[in-house]
C-alpha cells in the first residue's frame, strides 16, 4: 500500500516507520525542509528509543520516504494520515490550524479517491470540518473527486511507542464507509495478525475515545496524588493502599502511583481540550475539572516539602540536586513536567540549581538557558547539595551509592517525587528522607 503521512512530530514518525516496517510504502511530509533533509540523512529530531534505528532500516530499504510537498505525492497514495500538532490555545481548546491546512492542501490537487484519516488528537467534530473543508476546495476548482474521512487516535506512550504500535491492545479506526474501512483493515492486519482486534466506530466516538482514555488515566493518577496526601495526614502509607486497592479486578494496578504530578504532550493538554468542548456545550465536567487542580497543586508538593524541611531558614542561597527533567523515563519531553515547575519556584527563591537527566539535558537548556548548571550524572549534581529531589524514575537512579552521595552532599536531605527509594536503607545510612504518600 502506498500511505503519506503529514507531519514528522512524534506521532507522525513513529507511525510512519512502523508503517514502513511492515512492507506499507511511506512518504512522511513536513512543510519544515530542513527537518525534512535531516531525517534524510538519518537524523531523528526526537528521542525514542529504537526509533532512529527503525527510520534508517526502512529508508534504506527504500519503504521509507521524505518529502516537504504534500502536492507531489498526494495522487500517489491511498491514505493520507494527519498528524501534525494541535496545540492548545490559551482557554484550552486544541489549535486546528495546522490539521485545517493540511484538508486544504489535500482539496487544492486531489485527483482521485482517498481516505483521509485524522491520527492527531483532536476534538469532537474535526473530522467533519475536515471534510468541509476539502470539499469547499474542490467546489472552488469545479471538480468532483470522491474521498472519505476517518479518525484513528493514537494511543502510544513515550517511551514505549514502537512495541505500542506494533502489538497494540486495540487499534480504533472511525470511519463512514465500507470502503474506507476495507482499506484501513488492510493497513492494519499486519500488526494484529496473531490478536487481531481492531474496533471500528462512527468517526465522533473514535474521536471522543482518546480524549475520555486519556482523561481517565490523568484521572487515576490525580485519584492517588490526593489519596497519597491523605495519607500522610492520617499516617497511612500509599503504597499498601495502592496494593489493597490495586488487586481489586474491576479496579486494576495500573496508573494507581502516587507522585508528584503528571505531564507531558498528551494527559495536559486532552484534559483542558475535553473540559472546553464540555464548557462550549453548557455542561461543565467537574470530575476533569478536579483532576487538572490536583494535577497542579501536586507539581509543587516536592517544593513544599524542601520549604518545610527547612523551617525557618531561608533557601537563599543554598543548592539543590535534580534527577530527572523529562516528564517520564525514556524521553526528552518535558512539555508540562513536574521539573519546570519545581525549577520556577526554587529559582524564585534564590537557589542554586544542579540539574541532571540521561537525556533531556539539551532540551532543558533550550528552554531555560543557563539557569541551571547541567551536571555530567546524577552523582556530579549532588555534589554540595543541600537537598536532592527525584523527579524522574528513570532506572540509572534506582540504585544509587548512598554512601558516595552522603559524603558528597552539604545536607544529606532526600525528597523522593515518585516513591522508587527503599525508606530504611536511607534512614540507615543517615539521609533525612521524604516520598509522597507515607
Amino acid at each position: 500500500m502506498n500511505i503519506a503521512i503529514v507531519g514528522t512530530g512524534y506521532v507522525g514518525l513513529v507511525s510512519g516507520a512502523c508503517f514502513a516496517d511492515t512492507g506499507a510504502n511511506v512518504t512522511c511530509v513536513d512543510v519544515d525542509e530542513k527537518k525534512v533533509e535531516s531525517l534524510k540523512n538519518g537524523e531523528i529530531p526526537i528521542y525514542e528509543p529504537g526509533l532512529e534505528a527503525l527510520v534508517i532500516k526502512n529508508v534504506n530499504a527504500g519503504r521509507l520516504k521524505f518529502t516537504s510537498k504534500l502536492e507531489d505525492v498526494l495522487n500517489n497514495q491511498q491514505i493520507v494520515f494527519s498528524a501534525v500538532g494541535t496545540p492548545p490555545d490559551e482557554d484550552g481548546s486544541a489549535d486546528l490550524k495546522y490539521v485545517l491546512q493540511v484538508a486544504k492542501t489535500i482539496g487544492e490537487h486531489l485527483q482521485k479517491y482517498i481516505v483521509v484519516v485524522t491520527k492527531s488528537t483532536v476534538p469532537v467534530g474535526t473530522a467533519n470540518k475536515v471534510k468541509d473543508t476539502i470539499q469547499r476546495e474542490l467546489d472552488k476548482r469545479g471538480v468532483d473527486v470522491p474521498f472519505d474521512i476517518a479518525s484513528n487516535p493514537e494511543f502510544l506512550k513515550e517511551g514505549n511507542a514502537i512495541k505500542d504500535f506494533m502489538s497494540p491492545d486495540r487499534v480504533v479506526v472511525g470511519v463512514e464507509s465500507d470502503k474506507a474501512k476495507k482499506l484501513l483493515t488492510k493497513l492494519y492486519k499486519p500488526f494484529l495478525i496473531n490478536n487481531f482486534r481492531v474496533i471500528f466506530m462512527d468517526i465522533p466516538s473514535a474521536e471522543m475515545t482518546k480524549y475520555a482514555a486519556n482523561s481517565m488515566l490523568a484521572t487515576r493518577i490525580s485519584f492517588m496524588n490526593d489519596i497519597a496526601n491523605l495519607c500522610e495526614l492520617v499516617g497511612a502509607d500509599v503504597n499498601m493502599v495502592r496494593a489493597g486497592i490495586g488487586s481489586d479486578t474491576r479496579i486494576g494496578r495500573k496508573f494507581l502511583y502516587a507522585g508528584c504530578g503528571y505531564g507531558g504532550s498528551c494527559f495536559p493538554k486532552d484534559v483542558k481540550a475535553l473540559i472546553h468542548t464540555a464548557d462550549k456545550k453548557g455542561y461543565s465536567m467537574e470530575v476533569l475539572k478536579a483532576v487538572e487542580r490536583v494535577n497542579e497543586r501536586q507539581k509543587s508538593i516536592l517544593f513544599e516539602k524542601l520549604q518545610k524541611s527547612f523551617g525557618d531558614t531561608s533557601l537563599c542561597g543554598k543548592t539543590v540536586a535534580l534527577w530527572g527533567l523529562s516528564f517520564k523515563p525514556e524521553t526528552d519531553d518535558m512539555r508540562e513536567s513536574t521539573a519546570l515547575v519545581v525549577i520556577d519556584k526554587l529559582l524564585s527563591h534564590g537557589v542554586h540549581v544542579r540539574a541532571y537527566d540521561p537525556v533531556a539535558m539539551n532540551e532543558c537548556r533550550r528552554r531555560l538557558g543557563d539557569q541551571v548548571v547541567y551536571c555530567r550524572d546524577m552523582y556530579d549534581a549532588v555534589l554540595n547539595a543541600d537537598a536532592l529531589l527525584l523527579l524522574t524514575e528513570w532506572k540509572e537512579f534506582r540504585l544509587p551509592s548512598w554512601e558516595v552521595i552522603h559524603k558528597a552532599m552539604n545536607r544529606p536531605l532526600v525528597i523522593d517525587g515518585r516513591n522508587i527509594f527503599d525508606m530504611e536503607e536511607l534512614l540507615e545510612c543517615g539521609f533525612e528522607y521524604h516520598c509522597i504518600g507515607k
